[in-house]
């Protein structure tokens, strides 16, 4: 008989229903799409071991007014979308304070750390070992004074988290990547970190796992989420489901659900775009062009060029402003071929102003949240799935898992509260 009910089948949602399932669970994993077809499939695949540090929101002056007049490609933004994001934005804004990022990222960084460890426990009984890439990432820079602030800072991470990494100078970088079309600074080799060759692909994977170890995967409107008396009922195709409990593992559309049970959740929406490029002449390992928030990342469909954030809300319309001045940052650097869909791609990153996800009970007995990864889904997915279900079986919170309690955040308070 089921017994736990998990909302959404991206990597997150997959997770959750796996991590679950291995400690006991009957699960019941649902969404309106095949696992892996929204936020999961869009990232640039890289469980990304190295990024000990969040991403903070901007704090000089210098980078504020960057952001507001648009002079970089990483953020993008329109004016009429600033009422609905303001009170999250704000709290991110806080949130990055010295004081308060150092905390976050002293919880973050145990998170990270262990990722490709929690991956392995799926890679390989989901034979997926095919899509994964044991190589690293690479940063590069086109300009001396970026370069020189980036190999410092490497170093710091090492020494500071034993963040393994190699510095590569102007004409290492142009013997290691011989595809390169210009000269640059120099880059950062981050040898840790795991790619996806396919990144949809390996949560379908993830998700066949589950299937084949007896677990349910249904096509079911999250939204129709209901008390039924002690504990919790769905709408599916096939009738309705009930179980004692539900995890709501929806990504962006979390809040949406959410606010039905009276919890208002201050996130972040930053929304991101990618298109595939054909041609022989890529990079040899995914590639981040820093001055110009741009990766080339190389797939099992061609080359996967992806954009840094546009802040807008969910049913925003697309801007094309980030993808074209990554597409043409992309050509400087590769000679790609031509583009293999006829539009970009996008999708949201769900995102919290700590910069930390969300796991663990809500108010309401049976409910839990696990979701909010921001730029990390992909890459805390699992971790964070086995943290929860300890939490689901009745152990003791694991101290990794302390931070990510809603009852522990700042925006939670007095929403907690039976």
């Amino acid at each position: 008989m089921t017994d736990t009910l998990v909302l959404g089948a991206g990597m997150v949602g997959v997770s959750t229903a796996l991590a679950l399932q291995e400690s006991g669970h009957q699960v019941v994993l649902l969404d309106r799409k095949a696992p892996g077809r929204e936020t999961s499939y869009g990232n640039a695949g890289f469980i990304q071991t190295e990024a000990v540090e969040p991403y903070p929101f901007p704090r000089s002056l210098r980078e504020i007014l960057s952001v507001v007049f648009k002079r970089g490609n990483d953020v993008d933004w329109r004016m009429r979308d600033i009422p609905q994001l303001a009170w999250p934005l704000w709290r991110y804004f806080s949130q990055s304070a010295p004081a308060p990022y150092a905390s976050t990222v002293a919880a973050y960084s145990k998170l990270i750390l262990r990722a490709s460890e929690d991956h392995a426990r799926f890679i390989g009984p989901a034979g997926a070992d095919d899509l994964i890439v044991r190589q690293g990432w690479r940063a590069v820079y086109r300009t001396q004074a970026k370069f020189e602030a980036a190999a410092a800072r490497a170093e710091r991470l090492k020494q500071s988290f034993g963040v393994p990494s190699n510095i590569y100078g102007a004409d290492e970088l142009s013997a290691d990547e011989p595809a390169l079309r210009r000269r640059l600074a120099g880059g950062v080799h981050w040898t840790s970190p795991w790619t996806c060759r396919n990144p949809g692909e390996l949560v379908a994977r993830y998700a066949a796992l589950f299937v084949a170890r007896g677990g349910t995967l249904i096509s079911a409107d999250a939204m129709s989420l209901q008390q039924s008396g002690a504990g919790w009922r769905v709408q599916s195709e096939d009738g309705a489901l009930v179980a004692q409990n539900a995890v709501v593992a929806l990504g962006p559309w979390s809040p949406a659900l959410l606010k039905t049970f009276g919890y208002r959740i201050p996130m972040v929406f930053k929304r991101g775009y990618h298109r595939h490029f054909a041609g022989k002449d890529g990079p040899r390992i995914s590639t981040l062009d820093i001055e110009n928030s741009t990766v080339i990342a190389p797939m099992n469909r061609g080359w996967r060029v992806l954009t840094g954030a546009h802040m807008a809300p969910p049913g925003a319309a697309p801007a094309a402003r980030q993808i074209r001045r990554s597409v043409d940052a992309a050509h400087e650097l590769f000679a790609l071929g031509e583009p293999i869909e006829d539009t970009p791609w996008s999708g949201y990153r769900p995102c919290m102003p700590d910069m930390l996800p969300v796991a663990g009970p809500s108010r309401h007995k049976g409910l839990w949240f696990h979701f909010g990864h921001g730029h990390q889904g992909f890459t805390l997915g699992p971790t964070t799935a086995f943290l929860l279900a300890e939490q689901m079986n009745g152990a003791s919170t694991n101290p990794l898992a302390l931070p990510l309690l809603p009852a522990a955040r700042d925006w939670a308070r007095g929403q907690m509260r039976t």
